[in-house]
């Protein structure tokens, strides 16, 4: 029974992003390319329902306990950091930004073929991320960070620690992103901390887990980033430990 609702909900949701992308190509993009004063309203409202769709989808049909996820009051200057065990987490991130919607760090394969989700990183204008680019993509892919951590007007969120983890566990952080983003401007950073996903780092392996999935969440911060030319090495460390500390104290809170 419970893989007969993981597969049920994962049919749902990819029906749902094939009959949603030319709703986002032909509605949602003209809008907010017409209506240029409020696309952050419009851009935040879908991408919300896209990403509270699939969580209460997940939550209601394939029976997995995915938490209320906590507030962050978006607006420009905002930078959110989150661990990365699932497919989930970006999800989780966008629940999390009310009143704005956050511009993510994306790794290039996103931007390929995924009904809806390839179009919205483009739509959106995630700054995007290949460890396997040349020297010649990989600069143009370092001032795409760049010139979004200088001028964005919404919230920038990234996963530190690059990619999924194997065990759950905080992985080593790949710094070289983050500290490009601190160097732009003063933020206020949130960290987020989630555990309970990274068994289901891959959409493949909801397949068989959905209903198994038992998901915790936390928010800390903020924390004042207040000097772009202060050390960003030292500042990174202290944002592992807090996210090393609190996965701990979720676990550690979890029932048995």
């Amino acid at each position: 029974m419970k893989k007969l609702r993981g597969y049920l909900a994962l049919v749902l949701i990819l029906l749902a992003y094939i009959l949603l992308d030319p709703v986002q190509r032909l509605v949602i993009a003209p809008w907010a390319r017409f209506a240029p004063s409020r696309r952050i309203h419009i851009f935040s409202r879908w991408q919300r329902f896209l990403a509270n769709g699939t969580l209460g989808t997940l939550r209601l049909v394939g029976g997995a306990e995915i938490p209320d996820v906590p507030r962050i009051q978006g607006k420009a200057g905002i930078l959110v950091l989150m661990n990365h065990q699932s497919v989930l987490d970006i999800l989780l991130v966008v629940a999390s930004i009310h009143d704005s919607y956050p511009r993510i760090v994306t790794r290039k394969r996103y931007v390929r073929w995924i009904p809806l989700i390839s179009h919205l990183v483009r739509l959106y204008q995630y700054p995007v991320v290949d460890p396997s680019a040349n020297a010649q993509e990989g600069r143009r892919m370092v001032s795409s960070i760049r010139e979004a951590a200088r001028s964005s007007d919404v919230p920038l969120a990234i996963f530190p620690e690059g990619t999924r983890t194997r065990d759950g566990e905080i992985g080593h952080f790949r710094t070289k992103g983050l500290k490009i983003i601190l160097r732009q401007r003063p933020w206020s950073v949130y960290v987020l901390v989630a555990d309970g996903f990274w068994q289901r780092a891959k959409m493949k392996h909801f397949l068989n887990g959905v209903g198994s999935t038992r998901g915790r969440m936390t928010l800390l911060g903020p924390f004042a980033w207040d000097d772009p030319h202060g050390d960003a090495d030292a500042f990174c460390g202290e944002m592992r430990r807090h996210m090393v500390d609190s996965l701990a104290a979720l676990r550690e809170a979890a029932p048995a």
